[in-house]
């Protein structure tokens, strides 16, 4: 099989269903998961290398499989109601795992800048790409195309994933938040 086949040459792809110009709403969208996916994998990569993250990179790479299922829920050129892989199972679960991050690191009052260890650094970039990816998503949804609310609600609960996910592997490897020097408490302490 070739990689290459020249019929983007001059500015299309194919999606299902039919062929859009490569700057389309909906190229915009899945290009920016993929992307994501991409860094997701690097922070995969990244946790690996650490005993103490292996859960992190086992769930890393059930999230590359979810934002797959993204990808192509969005990728759709015939708008007729497709039938879409990602449900809200994987929204909840990311959830449950949201809930065991935060358990892991210390409580926040302040903003923190993204670093410390090098996991973390990566999933603080998870986290901005993702919110990009969020974005493009919108705006697909505002120009009127039909897109499964769950990949929406998904990538939403992802970039939290990531930020919280990011703060627990600095604790699990006893490395301190960067604190943003002129942030005040802004977050309250739970009770």
């Amino acid at each position: 099989m070739k990689l290459y086949t020249r019929t983007g040459d001059k500015g299309q792809t194919s999606l299902i269903g039919g062929r859009v110009a490569k700057d389309d709403a909906r190229v915009e969208a899945y290009g920016t998961l993929d992307e994501l996916n991409a860094f997701v994998g690097q922070a995969a990569a990244l946790a690996i290398r650490h005993p103490e993250l292996q859960a992190l990179a086992e769930q890393l790479e059930t999230i590359m499989q979810e934002l797959f299922d993204c990808g192509s829920d969005l990728a759709y050129a015939d708008e007729k109601q497709p039938v879409y892989k990602l449900t809200d199972e994987p929204a909840q679960r990311l959830e449950a795992w949201i809930d065991e991050w935060v358990a892991q690191a210390p409580e926040i009052t302040r903003f923190i800048l993204p670093g410390g260890s090098e996991p973390s650094a990566a999933l603080h970039v998870c986290r901005t790409v993702c919110r990009r990816a969020e974005r493009r998503i919108v705006t697909l949804t505002a120009a009127g195309h039909p897109v499964n609310d769950e990949v929406l609600a998904y990538v939403n609960r992802l970039s939290d994933y990531m930020f919280a996910a990011a703060r627990a592997a600095n604790a699990l490897l006893q490395v301190e938040d960067v604190v943003y020097a002129r942030s005040a408490e802004v977050f309250r302490k739970s009770r």
